[in-house]
């Protein structure tokens, strides 16, 4: 089985978020551990993820959520570490006017394409990225894409509780990049 690490955006997905859920249950999955989750700084969180990364015993993959997909994007320019595959849940627009001011180092994502697999899951009522900005970004970044219909930010106060579709979407991604790893 791959290993997990989750990748939380600013906050670090609080109880009641599809993420800690699904950590919860699992508790092989691991989570980075970047000084601060409330006031994020783009190179803290790109070393707590090279940390988190570089300490699984295999390639792992990641699952991220909003300002957890932009490190994502950022972090794998700059480290060579393998990972399987990345699971980009609600993609935010650095550029919106909702975006938080203290994220403001995770501005300016590459916009080329990832290294390894990569899915994005976007909602069509996002308040932090549209639909258009999730394609682009897939676009750019060389993932497929998923609409999954008007589900928020795809956090807490969408009310999903476990979300078995994300669960589904999931374990069909890691499927994938499993045969992709072996037919490498």
């Amino acid at each position: 089985m791959v290993e997990i690490i989750m990748v939380p955006g600013i906050g670090g997905s609080g109880e009641l978020h599809w993420q800690t859920r699904w950590e919860d249950a699992n508790p092989r999955w691991h989570r980075l551990q970047p000084s601060d989750w409330n006031q994020p700084e783009l190179d803290d969180w790109i070393a707590a993820l090279d940390r988190a990364v570089g300490a699984a015993r295999q390639a792992p993959l990641l699952i991220a959520h909003s300002l957890g997909c932009l490190l994502v994007a950022h972090w794998q320019q700059v480290s060579t570490t393998p990972v399987a595959g990345a699971f980009l849940v609600a993609v935010p627009n650095p550029e919106a006017q909702a975006f938080p001011v203290e994220a403001a180092s995770f501005a300016n994502p590459p916009r080329t394409e990832f290294r390894f697999p990569s899915l994005i899951v976007a909602s069509a009522d996002d308040p932090y990225g549209t639909v258009e900005y999730a394609r682009e970004r897939a676009n750019q970044w060389g993932c497929g894409i998923v609409e999954v219909g008007q589900l928020g930010h795809i956090n807490e106060t969408s009310k999903l509780e476990n979300w078995p579709q994300g669960r589904a979407l999931l374990a069909a991604f890691a499927a994938g990049t499993a045969n992709r790893r072996r037919d490498s």
